[in-house]
């Protein structure tokens, strides 16, 4: 199995940590972690991708992990819609996109609003446009946290995610968890992400209603414009996407495939692996398996 690190240039020529895994002839597969999250989110996904004969590509969203920052605060959804656009006009062939949380608003938003054909297929990993409110809260509200105080050290992060999802229990201090966080010269541990980041964040989940409706209703009208093969997987316990939510999804877009995981929550990637792999690769085998997809 081939994997090489890379980068790919952003909107704007921002730079972007990558990760390419898979035969590079293959057809590719864009994966686009969640808020707070690295590439290594998707790392036993991607293995399997290539071992089911797509080429998966990982990359760090601006912002977070070893991608640049945005000296200009450039944090909307729309700044990583249009990363993943360009991306995906640099490629090869059109790649099928799979973006969790905030990967899929960007994906959403890029394929629906932006740049229409830029992808060959979307799966969306435990997001609609109609959102849970308390569900996004308790996320973002994770991230604010300690983004300006960060950690004593690693243990303490550790703690702090284990109260964060119990339903895990606590995570080792070992290289994983040190991926997701930076030394300073204070001595403290602070998050990788860019604090500009999640003040962007916060500050649209704090805004009017009538802002958040303009959000939900721009969103719902780029799931209605979707022509490509769409794919909602959502975690059975997710606090972020009702059942409600998912029948919005499908009456704006009747084509949606759907894929529930049971038990997973809005973390369905880290909670259930091996059932999330075995929904994308089925879906992206039905969909592209006539793109190059090694039997």
């Amino acid at each position: 199995m081939t994997t090489a690190t890379t980068s790919v240039m952003g909107s704007g020529g921002i730079t972007l940590a990558a990760e390419i895994i898979g035969n590079p002839e293959a057809m590719p597969v864009l994966l686009a972690h969640g808020g707070g999250q690295t590439r290594r989110a998707w790392k036993r996904v991607t293995n399997d991708l290539a071992n089911a004969g797509f080429c998966a590509i990982a990359f760090d969203m601006r912002g977070h992990g070893d991608s640049a920052w945005s000296e200009a605060g450039a944090y909307e959804m729309l700044d990583f819609a249009t990363d993943l656009v360009a991306i995906a006009t640099k490629m090869g062939r059109k790649p099928a996109v799979v973006g969790a949380s905030l990967g899929g608003l960007a994906g959403l938003l890029a394929e629906g609003v932006l740049a229409q054909g830029s992808f060959a297929s979307l799966t969306l990993v435990d997001i609609a446009p109609r959102m849970e409110p308390d569900g996004v809260m308790r996320v973002v509200g994770f991230m604010e946290q300690h983004v300006e105080t960060g950690f004593a050290s690693p243990e303490e992060a550790a703690e702090v995610i284990a109260g964060y999802m119990p339903h895990r229990g606590r995570r080792g201090t070992g290289a994983g968890l040190r991926h997701y966080l930076r030394q300073k010269d204070d001595g403290r541990f602070y998050w990788h992400w860019d604090p500009a980041f999640i003040r962007n964040i916060m500050a649209a989940k704090r805004s009017s209603p009538e802002n958040q409706e303009h959000q939900f209703q721009t969103l719902s009208d780029a799931a209605a414009s979707l022509t490509l093969p769409l794919h909602l997987i959502r975690g059975g316990a997710s606090d972020l996407v009702s059942q409600e939510a998912v029948v919005h999804l499908m009456q704006v877009a009747p084509h949606t495939e759907y894929t529930d995981i049971a038990g997973a929550t809005h973390m369905v990637v880290g909670d259930a692996n091996d059932a999330f792999s075995a929904a994308i690769i089925q879906f992206l085998i039905r969909h592209h398996r006539s793109h190059g997809v090694v039997a």
